[in-house]
């Protein structure tokens, strides 16, 4: 985790400073420790983080459907059941209701309408997650024929990067794409590296657990946000030292 691995840094730095008598040197490392430890265990800091992350996505959006469209649903993984069977994590309940209710809305209008699922076997349970969640979705009642499956992408820029040809090659006028509200911010932004200007919806919202006393959930919570901006930062760094992988315009899906 990310926020304990920052806390033990700190109280190791401090021990180390405290050894060389450099005591307010150590004495400050541990207090931060501390302040750290308290503001992200009762809430206040990952209460920020998300807040800032999530915030685009509140409401839903009202989509004015194309003639061709493409829901695109990125997966949670995967978990193989003591039966062998292997299944979407509890993670993904609401992306694959989100995606769903999309498709839906877009069959009823009367419009050509696509549910791709992107995701490979990331979580090594010996199937890709596009085939478990494929396999939910056609007993939810989406037809075969409906569903693209992109089942290579071991990340986010892979989603987007094997998306693409799958989404030009169908010729989707208007891609949705659906995940959590803490992952749209930096999906959206690999998918339009990758040339697919997208409508994000979210599938699901995450939230701190306020309290006095430091929960377990809130440095849960710290590290998916700052997963999250680790990511956007990571590719921000990237684009600007010419080191992405060069890909279409924004708007060319």
């Amino acid at each position: 985790m990310m926020s304990l691995d920052v806390l033990m840094v700190l109280v190791v730095l401090g021990l180390v400073l405290r050894a060389l008598k450099w005591r307010r040197m150590a004495g400050a490392a541990l207090a931060l420790a501390v302040l750290l430890f308290y503001v992200t265990g009762c809430g206040l800091l990952p209460a920020w983080l998300l807040r800032h992350l999530q915030a685009p996505y509140a409401r839903h959006p009202a989509i004015a459907w194309s003639q061709r469209n493409a829901v695109v649903l990125l997966g949670a993984g995967t978990v193989r059941t003591t039966a062998g069977t292997v299944e979407p994590t509890l993670f993904a309940n609401g992306r694959i209701n989100e995606a769903l209710a999309l498709y839906r809305e877009c069959k009823a209008g009367g419009n050509d309408c696509k549910l791709e699922v992107s995701g490979g076997d990331a979580m090594h349970t010996g199937q890709p997650e596009a085939m478990a969640y494929g396999v939910v979705l056609q007993r939810l009642g989406v037809p075969a024929g409906d569903l693209l499956l992109e089942p290579r992408s071991m990340n986010t820029w892979q989603n987007a990067q094997f998306s693409a040809p799958l989404l030009r090659g169908y010729g989707a006028q208007q891609v949705v794409l659906v995940s959590s509200a803490t992952h749209l911010s930096r999906a959206s932004l690999y998918f339009s590296h990758f040339g697919i200007a997208t409508v994000p919806a979210r599938g699901d919202w995450l939230a701190p657990l306020m309290d006095w006393w430091p929960q377990s959930w809130n440095f849960a919570a710290a590290d998916v946000a700052l997963h999250e901006y680790t990511g956007i930062w990571h590719y921000r760094i990237y684009e600007a030292m010419g080191w992405n992988v060069k890909a279409g315009k924004p708007g060319d899906v």
